[in-house]
Parts: C-alpha cells; sequence; structure tokens
C-alpha cells in the first residue's frame, strides 16, 4: 500500500492545502465534489498542483507535518519543480 502527501491550489499561486491520504485519487475527487466539509470546500481548493509518494504511514505523516510548517515560497517552489505549468495533476492519477 502506497501513502501519499498532496498539495491543492484553488489556482496557481492560491490559496494552498496539503493533506495526506492511501487513496490519492479518490481524496482528491471528494475534495474537487465538496463532500469534504472545511477548508478546502469554503475556499475552492480543488487543484491537485503537487504529490509525493510514501511507503509507510508514518513517513506520510511526518512529510504532511514537515510541510505544513514550511513557509509559502518553499511550497511554492516545490510545486513549482514538479509541476511548472500548475496544471490539474488529477487527469493523470486517471490514466
Amino acid at each position: 500500500m502506497s501513502f501519499f502527501v498532496y498539495i491543492l491550489a484553488s489556482r496557481r499561486n492560491g490559496t494552498l492545502y496539503i493533506g495526506m491520504t492511501d487513496d490519492l485519487a479518490r481524496r482528491v475527487w471528494l475534495h474537487r465534489a465538496g463532500a469534504l466539509p472545511g477548508f478546502t470546500k469554503t475556499y475552492g481548493v480543488k487543484m491537485l498542483v503537487w504529490y509525493e509518494p510514501h511507503e509507510t504511514r508514518e513517513s506520510a505523516f511526518a512529510r504532511e507535518r514537515q510541510l505544513k510548517k514550511w513557509n509559502r515560497a518553499w511550497k511554492l517552489r516545490i510545486i513549482e519543480e514538479m509541476n511548472p505549468q500548475w496544471r490539474d495533476l488529477y487527469e493523470d492519477l486517471l490514466l
């Protein structure tokens, strides 16, 4: 089983959300559908712009906590390194 840390954005350089899951496609679908109450639904944060696989729940959780402490510039940098066009990567998960 794989675990994922991911970043959603409302738009390029917009509002960011960092999360962790063991089913990335399903979790992003839930965010996109507005099925999860809270921050992402309130602020329209639905675009998957970055993700990173982990082998264990513990390593994914540690990475999520680390990223949440980072300043915004660092978060934008890792997004741009993986996804310079800020494409919505959700469609790639479905292939």
